[in-house]
């Protein structure tokens, strides 16, 4: 699997919000987009899932394009979890919300084995116990872990988290990062997450895409790119970086001037 973004523009209105993004995702890995609020991320996830159409550029999927594709192949291949996502007032339950993820497949009423494969992804993900329960009754780390659950039930083959540890104390967060890594490792998927927590991506991406104001300010590997040079011109603080661990920690020190 191979998702190119080839200069890609997209703009509300006058407002020109994407500037010429470019980059290239395998499968098995994770690609971290990471940027102050109001940098493009959001944008971004939303013109690789098709509900935004670039004013320019392409976005390849093996080969394809996919502002060529049909919705349904779209859902087939690409499975979107947004931020803060809400069920509603009328709240389904964690079945029915994974079930939804299954609408690509079904013609008039679901099957066999579209019901098997939503009990098989929630065994998966340890969450069974959860089925019969509303999803708005549920904690934040477990909504998001059935939002995650529905992506799979796509069968897509990359996974878009908009910032999927948002609202999350610490454990919730590591588990949904745990949760994505090993999924893209075991399944051969490939995940694209915009993210805020600068450590949280440092621990758990393989590649990051910087962005200011629009544009990739730098992309690459992590260390490369977690330096504190880029993160001061970035998010205007500085920093220092501790890499005793393994993988490079970050500190804030100060606002700079």
């Amino acid at each position: 699997m191979e998702l190119i973004i080839n200069d890609v523009r997209f703009s509300y209105r006058s407002f020109e919000a994407l500037k010429g993004i470019s980059f290239e995702l395998r499968e098995s890995e994770i690609l971290g987009i990471i940027g102050p609020n109001g940098s493009g991320k959001t944008t971004l996830l939303k013109c690789i899932n098709k509900i935004l159409e670039p004013k320019q550029g392409e976005i390849l999927l093996d080969g394809r394009k996919i502002r060529k594709m049909k919705r349904i192949e779209v859902a087939k291949n690409l499975g979107y979890v947004p931020q803060n996502a809400h069920a509603g007032f009328d709240s389904p339950t964690v079945f029915d919300v994974v079930l939804m993820g299954r609408r690509p497949y079904i013609e008039w009423r679901c099957c066999d084995k579209d019901t098997e494969k939503v009990w098989e992804i929630l065994a998966m993900l340890h969450i069974e116990s959860l089925a019969m329960r509303k999803f708005d009754e549920l904690s934040g780390g477990q909504q998001q872990k059935v939002l995650i659950a529905r992506a799979l039930a796509q069968e897509a083959k990359v996974l878009l988290l908009d910032e999927p540890t948002s609202n999350l104390d610490i454990r919730h967060q590591l588990e949904v990062m745990n949760l994505i890594e090993r999924l893209v490792t075991e399944k051969n998927l490939a995940g694209i997450t915009a993210i805020h927590d600068l450590n949280l991506a440092s621990r758990y991406c393989d590649k990051i895409v910087m962005m200011k104001e629009g544009k990739i300010f730098a992309a690459g590997r992590v260390d490369r790119v977690l330096t504190p040079e880029n993160i001061e011109k970035v998010y205007g603080v500085r920093v220092a970086i501790d890499g005793c661990h393994g993988k490079p920690h970050i500190v804030v020190l100060e606002i700079s001037s």
